[in-house]
């Protein structure tokens, strides 16, 4: 036997770092002075290995196969000690092949293994290399690490004792007290087995068995215990958290999941749960088929109830949940959710069926519903889509706990862009009314809705153009069909004069054709049956505004802007022979006070002479915090009844309306809006919030947020059919609600919550809602409360399922266990 120790090395032993958990795991700082006896070492090793197979010496330099007979060999070069300076250098080849759980890749199984270690002894009888101290394996990003390595050359066999690690490249590391490697160190046994996973998964198991497949490896584990629960730093022997605890376990590399036979799951120690077989993703794994968590829960309709979740990895660009319910008062119901992705765009789906007794809610039968979208690229400039919303009724997604919507929008659309300039939509629409009160024939279908617009490019004199399209035609089976082609060319030219005034110049024109059968019945009752009509409309403003700064120094800048406009076109009357589609919903706020047109759309046109004016007063200061206000009024030339009572444009002189931001710090943000009467100052409008954050405050972690809102009738906001009493007629009642909500994180693991809304003019909460939730590194439990008083449209009481409890507690990296309860 001949013992050739290695040279040149950085005296001392390598240290060894243990991570949080308590697995060893060894990180060695490798100094300069070191890296040639590393070198050495490896090419020494490997000139040992290459002697067995018959090295011959050549010109002061020792050369020769590693690789089995047959393989293509590649070498690197290295200085060897003992052989004379200056003679040519050693080519040292190293073996292709994997290590342990390495080589998943079959470019990576290709990849030679570089050696290196403190002493290498070679037995030239039996042909056996043993490496000690510090010896780490190579192979791409992939390491191999232990006290000790025994490689046996007529068997194969490889030994790896004390301390064995194996480091893979997503930074998952497997230790062992002992390894046994074999088939090329592909397979392998291994004894005193632990892991650290992705996701902090963490495994511990007596023994192991890796049989390597080329679709993935298969790992055999008896004794297996898993948790993603960091140890206690106290006390590590200590159980934690929760485990999963079996007789053994298998990991299937290709399937990418692991299987416990036998398995029990433990919290703090004690078992909760018991299965013959529990199959769960591994931790590497992005998504895996597979059944999830089920819930348990209660509700007044559906009675004791479970949902059983499918999760289907279809494959890699799509996925579905298939969710049946099994319920004690009514048949079983089926959920299920389907996404996929392709180069060019993307599908979303989910529907439902389930039972609807009438005998308990107000209506009967078999219930459904689809929601349902889609975006498809067609080139660099065209894109098309749809969304797709269906449903059976409200009362029906409500007693299944479905996101709820008085009304459903469908449609089908093609848009086009061309830089920032120009931009064309096309697309039909479809609405559905929930409720039973609903008038299916007055609800409106939209086929087609055109909208386009393009943005010339700046003129010699600084100024805009837009020119646009808004065109429709409006179908009802039961009421008028309108149809619309209007066109509009605006026009923007700033400027500044001598004395720091900012002028713009404005003017706008409209054209609009219109043509209406049935005008005489819904939702219009014109005078006349039918109707054709060619209007146009005319704007031209000169705005101005005078900023006024001042420089405060260290508390930063002050500014004071007067604003004017004064805003000119012909009278445009009522307008009451044309069809009004889209200028129903107004509001005169400080947002809309100087624009040339105020209502909404196009059906409805502003006219006449008016003068705006407003004043602005602002407060910057240097941290970014601000104070800001805004007061305005209009000043109408004529007395034309354009707008509708309680609007606040309905005299010549307009209702005062204003703003205020008060956001001094990043911890607090005050704002409000407001209209208010003329002359008595009475509200008409008051929308408010605000924002205090008490972390940034004084260190606690308590944020809450609050709003009160207050608005006078609006006769737009017509009421419904089925109003049981005044209370639920939204024309004629006055609305004020308030609403807050405060989150706190109690300490690092538990946080809370509440929030609530209230109407205050029916003297009646509209929702409310608690949270309490914990979560550190492998839990969470999440317990929330909502009830919600929305009243059924029929009857007045309250929508079944209206009230859920949720407790869910997730074991991260395993699943998520959810109640829900009335």
């Amino acid at each position: 036997m001949r013992r050739r120790p290695v040279q040149a090395r950085a005296p001392g032993p390598l240290p060894r770092a243990r991570i949080p958990g308590h697995f060893p795991l060894a990180h060695p700082f490798r100094t300069h002075a070191s890296r040639a006896g590393l070198l050495g070492s490896t090419a020494l090793f490997a000139l040992i290995l290459a002697a067995g197979q018959g090295a011959r010496a050549q010109g002061g330099a020792l050369s020769g196969p590693l690789g089995s007979a047959g393989t293509e060999s590649q070498a690197v070069t290295a200085p060897v000690p003992g052989v004379p300076a200056g003679a040519a250098p050693a080519p040292v080849t190293t073996a292709p092949g994997s290590l342990g759980s390495f080589g998943t890749n079959p470019g990576d199984r290709d990849s030679p293994v570089t050696f290196t270690a403190d002493t290498v002894d070679y037995d030239d009888n039996n042909k056996v290399v043993t490496a000690t101290g510090n010896v780490e394996a190579y192979q791409n990003e992939r390491i191999l690490r232990a006290d000790k390595f025994t490689y046996n050359r007529d068997t194969g066999v490889a030994t790896a004792e004390g301390h064995v690690q194996l480091l893979q490249p997503d930074g998952q590391v497997l230790f062992a007290d002992r390894a046994e490697l074999t088939g090329n160190m592909r397979d392998g046994v291994l004894q005193g087995v632990s892991a650290l996973l992705a996701q902090n998964g963490k495994l511990v198991a007596n023994g192991l068995r890796r049989t390597d497949r080329p679709g993935g490896a298969i790992t055999d584990m008896t004794r297996p215990v898993y948790s993603a629960c960091n140890l206690c730093a106290d006390d590590p022997t200590k159980p934690p958290l929760w485990q999963i605890q079996a007789r053994s376990a298998t990991r299937d590399e290709e399937a990418q999941r692991i299987r416990f036979r036998d398995a029990q799951v433990r919290l703090d120690g004690f078992p909760v749960f018991y299965s013959p077989y529990l199959s769960m993703p591994d931790p590497s794994a992005p998504r895996s088929s597979g059944f999830l968590s089920p819930s348990f829960g209660q509700t007044s309709y559906l009675g004791g109830f479970v949902e059983l979740p499918y999760y289907w990895a279809i494959d890699g660009s799509s996925e579905a949940t298939i969710t049946p319910t099994i319920s004690t008062k009514v048949l079983p119901s089926l959920a299920a959710q389907y996404r996929r992705r392709f180069n060019f765009g993307e599908i979303q789906a989910e529907g439902s069926v389930g039972e609807l007794d009438g005998k308990r809610v107000d209506s009967d039968g078999v219930g459904a519903h689809i929601f349902s979208k889609g975006t498809f690229n067609i080139d660099e400039n065209w894109r098309t889509g749809f969304n797709f919303n269906r449903a059976t009724s409200e009362t029906y997604l409500r007693a299944f706990r479905f996101p709820t919507q008085r009304v459903l929008a469908s449609n089908v659309f093609l848009e086009g862009f061309w830089d920032t300039q120009s931009y064309v939509r096309v697309d039909a629409r479809a609405y559905q009314g929930l409720r039973d009160t609903d008038d299916v024939g007055k609800i409106p279908y939209v086929l087609p809705n055109v909208y386009a617009d393009h943005v010339f490019r700046p003129d010699a004199l600084g100024g805009t153009a837009t020119i646009d399209t808004s065109d429709f035609a409006i179908y009802r089976s039961e009421g008028a069909d309108t149809r619309r082609l209007a066109t509009r060319l605006r026009y923007d030219l700033p400027g500044r004069d001598g004395i720091g005034g900012l002028w713009t110049f404005r003017a706008q024109g409209d054209a609009i054709g219109y043509s209406a059968s049935d005008f005489d019945q819904s939702p219009f009752y014109g005078s006349v049956s039918s109707k054709e009509q060619a209007v146009g409309n005319v704007r031209a403003a000169v705005d101005w505004r005078m900023p006024f700064v001042r420089q405060a120094g260290a508390y930063g800048n002050q500014i004071i802007e007067p604003h004017l406009q004064v805003v000119s076109g012909p009278s445009t009357g009522r307008q009451t022979l044309i069809p009004n589609e889209d200028s129903l919903d107004f509001e005169f706020t400080d947002a809309n006070l100087f624009a040339l047109n105020r209502f909404t759309g196009r059906d409805r046109q502003e006219g006449g002479t008016r003068a705006d004016a407003a004043l602005r007063s602002a407060w910057f200061f240097p941290n970014g915090g601000q104070l800001e206000g805004l007061i305005g009024q209009s000043y109408r030339a004529s007395t034309e009844d354009v707008f509708e009572a309680n609007s606040g444009l309905r005299q010549r002189v307009s209702d005062l309306v204003g703003r205020v931001r008060l956001s001094p710090t990043p911890w607090l943000d005050l704002t409000a809006r407001a209209r208010v009467n003329k002359t008595s100052f009475d509200r008409q409008m008051i929308d408010s919030s605000a924002r205090l954050d008490f972390n940034g405050l004084v260190g606690i972690p308590v944020t809450t947020t609050a709003g009160y809102f207050y608005s006078v009738p609006i006769a737009a906001l017509t009421s419904d059919a089925s109003a049981s009493s005044a209370t639920n007629d939204l024309s004629t009642r006055y609305r004020r609600e308030v609403y807050g909500s405060v989150n706190a994180k109690v300490s690092e693991h538990w946080s809370t919550g509440a929030f609530g809304r209230y109407d205050i003019e029916i003297k009646r909460p509209v929702s409310v809602g608690l949270n309490l939730t914990y979560e550190d590194e492998c839990l969470i439990l999440d317990g929330r409360f909502y009830k919600s008083y929305a009243e059924q449209s029929t009857n007045s009481t309250l929508y079944p399922s209206s009230t859920t409890v949720l407790l869910r507690v997730g074991l991260k990296t395993l699943g998520d266990f959810g109640f829900r309860a009335l």
